[in-house]
């Protein structure tokens, strides 16, 4: 544990700008033209390269989190989601948005957090405005990868 702690630290002083959708990114089911990445010890990160679209997303992402908290069974949102429900918010509900916006693209990937949360935002007129039960839809149905069986 105080080596996981010793990593924490860190990292956070290595990362200033942590990228919010970093799962996302790192499940590879979206990329962003912020996204700087960077390996400390044996683990790859993800750094935010713009204030400005930090900013956007970190507001989207409290905003996907507290529009899913039924779906994903939440009564309360205190600290981080476990990593499972995390990955379901950053990657269904990239995904979601990018099919109310861009129904012709990729379904299983989204090329551009930024560019298509800056879409959103002048679509909608505000990310407060997104039609979130759209988007929660995906969320609840967005399924990550399965580990493999193992053949005992």
């Amino acid at each position: 544990m105080v080596e996981e702690d010793e990593y924490r630290s860190t990292y956070h002083s290595v990362n200033e700008r942590r990228c919010v959708f970093e799962k996302a990114i790192l499940n590879h089911s979206c990329s962003c033209t912020f996204s700087i990445r960077f390996y400390l010890a044996d683990r790859e990160g993800i750094a935010c390269d713009s204030a400005t679209a930090h900013r956007r997303c970190s507001h989207l992402i409290s905003l996907l989190r507290e529009n899913a908290r039924f779906a994903l069974k939440i009564t309360t949102l205190e600290g981080e989601l476990p990593h499972a429900r995390e990955i379901k918010v950053q990657s269904g509900g990239l995904l979601g948005l990018q099919q109310l916006l861009r129904p012709d693209p990729d379904k299983n990937s989204v090329a551009d957090v930024a560019a298509l949360a800056s879409l959103g935002e002048s679509t909608y007129g505000s990310l407060e405005q997104f039609p979130y039960q759209d988007i929660v839809k995906s969320i609840a149905s967005f399924e990550g990868r399965r580990r493999p069986r193992s053949k005992r």
